[in-house]
């Protein structure tokens, strides 16, 4: 019997070494990778979630451990309240905006192949630029005396308006400048999903009745633009969340809080008043909303969208 059993334990090893080494080779090819993502990602991650949970602030020698304490301040913060609802009627609408902003040139772009290189360059230009050069630019423009969009509102009728210093019209402009920065974005992204719908899904239509532009688009590219559409709608919505620049060049936050956002907030408490664990537990929450809306967006969209 136990001759019997040698043979099978023998042939048994060869394969147990072999096993062994491929998880060594395995492990050495996504070491660097894993490694990588350890130092970038995750041990930051877990260092603003400890740094939440104590008081220190840049340049002091120690700390206290509050543990809750943050989030409890956070609570009661009036400023924060005021720049959480901020960013959430600022991705209220930015989001929507840019989406059928994208979807609208990328459609007209496509119907029309003249220019169709200058048109794509010429939309996708706020995307490639740096924000800060374009956010300086925009505050010459938006001067309430000799900035060019006044002119052109006091030509239609309108009256000037100091618009960055307005609270009422203040987060409505960065709104518009959003939407004007992220179109192109939205834009290149629905031009590829449009190529990869079947022409012969047109054809099909056709035969079916479908003969106008509106029909096309309802009964064919905008069910075959699922996939596309939702993938905008979570990249925009978290681009929107992640709202700085702008704010930070334009307004600083003002007038009287009316536009600022978690970004600055976080920006404000951590290297302004140099509190750098309440920026971290600020921080905590701004990672759990991007969070919440992907896995909501995800959810909600899923039974709405086709993959080819």
């Amino acid at each position: 019997m136990s001759q019997a059993v040698l043979p099978i334990a023998q042939a048994a090893a060869p394969r147990e070494r072999r096993a062994w080494s491929e998880a060594a080779a395995g492990w050495s090819l996504a070491g660097p990778a894993a490694a990588l993502l350890f130092l970038l990602l995750l041990a930051p991650a877990a260092g603003v979630v400890i740094l939440s949970l104590t008081d220190w602030q840049f340049g002091a020698a120690d700390f206290n451990w509050v543990g809750t304490g943050n989030f409890q301040d956070l609570w009661r913060d009036a400023v924060f309240w005021k720049s959480f609802s901020n960013t959430l009627v600022y991705i209220g609408i930015v989001v929507p905006g840019s989406v059928l902003g994208g979807l609208a040139t990328a459609l007209l772009i496509e119907s029309d192949p003249s220019l169709r290189r200058f048109y794509r360059a010429a939309f996708f230009l706020p995307v490639a630029s740096t924000l800060i050069a374009l956010a300086v630019v925009w505050q010459f423009m938006l001067h309430p005396t000799v900035g060019l969009v006044n002119q052109v509102w006091e030509f239609f009728g309108g009256t000037a308006t100091d618009w960055l210093k307005n609270p009422r019209t203040a987060l409505f402009t960065l709104c518009a400048l959003g939407i004007w920065q992220m179109t192109g974005l939205a834009m290149v992204l629905f031009l590829a999903g449009l190529k990869s719908v079947p022409r012969e899904l047109y054809d099909a239509a056709a035969v079916d009745g479908a003969d106008s532009a509106f029909e096309r688009f309802r009964r064919v590219t905008w069910p075959m633009l699922g996939p596309t559409t939702l993938f905008v709608l979570v990249i925009t919505a978290i681009r929107s969340f992640q709202v700085f620049d702008t704010v930070h060049v334009l307004t600083k936050g003002g007038p009287n809080k009316a536009t600022e956002v978690l970004m600055h907030t976080i920006y404000s408490e951590g290297f302004g008043f140099l509190r750098a664990g309440y920026a971290c537990a600020i921080t905590i929450v701004f990672l759990a909303v991007i969070l919440a809306l992907t896995l909501a967006q995800m959810r909600l969209a899923r039974s709405r969208v086709h993959y080819a």
